[in-house]
């Protein structure tokens, strides 16, 4: 006999926080939910591992909020109670929005400031003199307002560090250390994380006593019920074709996350795509933070429906050193382009970002890792939706495929599909130049910089007009010709493709069918 499910007015939750739980339409909780929240009212440290999409932020938020309501009743002094470390700027936002969401009906009780965006110090100085109940931030963020004297955290109660396993890999073990310094001896302390590392371990023996590990849902992706997985073996042209079938056929339906491994094959794909009347946005470290959150809230709100993603930070490989001459190659041997700008340290596409409903996550280049690959398909199959996630796979990117594939099951590579190029796709592909991609590049940090910053005070004041502004918009670095957007008619008649799903042993591919 089954043991029914612990619900959320079961867990002694105070009265507010349900029923802003209702207006989140969450019927019942999770699994890392059920399990987390009652230990941790319980006043337990807790390690917990479940894969992305579990709803681990929810697992913590709530038992904060409820401690720091509870805590109210007895003392009256208002000092900073909890802090939560998240590894992104992206992260921090959607944590903060997501307490903002639970803390609908008791905001004059618990308040809550995130401190990880890159506004100056000196502004969020008044701000956290104030002292808020809660405080969100990066490690690095954290630890300046510490060393200023701006933050004091003496009455400390719950450290929370979201996306643990991130935080080592993103530079910030000096931080973290350095700011345990600034804690007081007793607190309780929850570390989230999607895998268990060796990074984790340390940070377990540093921060939490005596914690309950959940090692909840052993598999890191869905099952093939809920998420189907494809790989198609072709060379880097074929790549072009095979997006622009799919797109321009609309055998790809929903939207649609399309990972890249740079900045510049970013924006070479948008220009390609842009050439054959397709809109697609780019997200990647070069843009402003403000445009990086506009853009994945407008795509969350389905204003458009392809991200073109670059997955410039992987977990096996954090630091990529540079090749002689001090520029990064592209596949072919060819140099990228070298553009002044500023990268953002702090940026992680593929963990840390709430993209929501996305039904599809294309690898236009292949992860560098097998941890890379399961972040980026793990954006798509979330909770209890339905997924897809197809993989393009050149003969350089074939032995990652196959760790892939020992990790989660085995398969027998398909054979090549039949390809069959258009003259529209070659023509979409030599419009292209690699002038054209450093120009799209600067015109468009140029106008997000005016988007986020200028405007910035207007768009507050008018929020409307700020949903007008659209990421997806053409950046005509080249002459975009007007047949170009038609699709040849035997493309639809003669194209196939055979696929093989990575998640299901034995199973053969069937040609001639739409795979998504």
């Amino acid at each position: 006999m089954e043991e029914e499910m612990l619900q959320f007015h079961e867990m002694g939750i105070d009265d507010r926080l349900l029923k802003a739980i209702a207006d989140l339409g969450w019927a019942q909780p999770t699994l890392i939910q059920e399990k987390a929240i009652p230990l941790a009212l319980e006043g337990k440290d807790i390690l917990a591992r479940a894969r992305t999409g579990s709803g681990k932020t929810a697992a913590y938020a709530v038992p904060v909020i409820q401690h720091i309501l509870a805590s109210k009743q007895s003392v009256r002094e208002q000092d900073v109670r909890a802090v939560i470390l998240v590894p992104t700027k992206e992260l921090g936002q959607q944590v903060h929005a997501m307490l903002d969401q639970l803390t609908r009906y008791c905001a004059r009780d618990v308040r809550v400031v995130d401190i990880s965006g890159k506004a100056d110090i000196s502004a969020q100085r008044p701000i956290l003199m104030e002292k808020p109940d809660v405080v969100v931030g990066t490690p690095s963020r954290v630890l300046i307002h510490l060393t200023a004297q701006n933050l004091a955290l003496q009455s400390l109660e719950v450290l929370v560090v979201d996306e643990a396993d991130l935080l080592f890999s993103f530079g910030f073990e000096a931080d973290v250390k350095n700011l345990l310094c600034h804690l007081p001896k007793i607190y309780q302390s929850f570390l989230m994380s999607a895998t268990l590392s060796t990074e984790v371990q340390s940070l377990k023996e540093m921060i939490l006593h005596n914690p309950v590990i959940l090692k909840l849902e052993g598999s890191q992706l869905p099952a093939s019920c809920q998420l189907q997985q494809y790989s198609i073996q072709c060379e880097e042209e074929d790549k072009f074709l095979l997006v622009y079938t799919l797109l321009k056929l609309r055998l790809v339906r929903g939207k649609t996350l399309l990972f890249v491994d740079s900045i510049e094959r970013c924006y070479r794909l948008k220009l390609f795509l842009e050439q054959v009347g397709v809109p697609a946005c780019v997200l990647n470290s070069e843009l402003p933070i403000h445009s990086r959150c506009h853009i994945i809230s407008q795509f969350n709100q389905g204003f458009y429906d392809y991200i073109i993603a670059s997955d410039e930070h992987t977990l096996s490989a954090p630091k990529t050193p540079l090749p002689a001459g001090g520029s990064k190659t592209e596949k072919g041997g060819k140099k990228q382009p070298k553009i002044k700008g500023t990268k953002d340290k702090e940026y992680g596409v593929s963990r840390g970002v709430d993209f929501q409903n996305v039904s599809n996550v294309i690898n236009f280049d292949f992860p560098k890792s097998v941890d890379s690959y399961i972040h980026r398909v793990g954006r798509t199959a979330r909770a209890n939706n339905q997924g897809t996630a197809l993989s393009f796979i050149s003969a350089t990117e074939m032995p990652t495929h196959d760790d892939v594939k020992k990790s989660l099951g085995e398969c027998v590579p398909p054979p090549p599909p039949p390809f069959k190029r258009t003259f529209t796709m070659l023509d979409a592909m030599r419009s292209v130049t690699k002038q054209g991609v450093k120009e799209a590049r600067l015109r468009e940090i140029k106008q997000e910089l005016l988007n986020s910053e200028k405007l910035k005070t207007y768009f507050e004041d008018n929020p409307r007009d700020l949903q007008l502004l659209r990421h997806d918009k053409d950046l005509y670095p080249a002459v975009v010709k007007p047949h170009m957007k038609n699709i040849p008619d035997y493309l639809g008649e003669t194209y196939s493709m055979h696929v093989h799903p990575l998640s299901s042993v034995g199973r053969k591919p069937e040609p001639n069918k739409n795979i998504f």
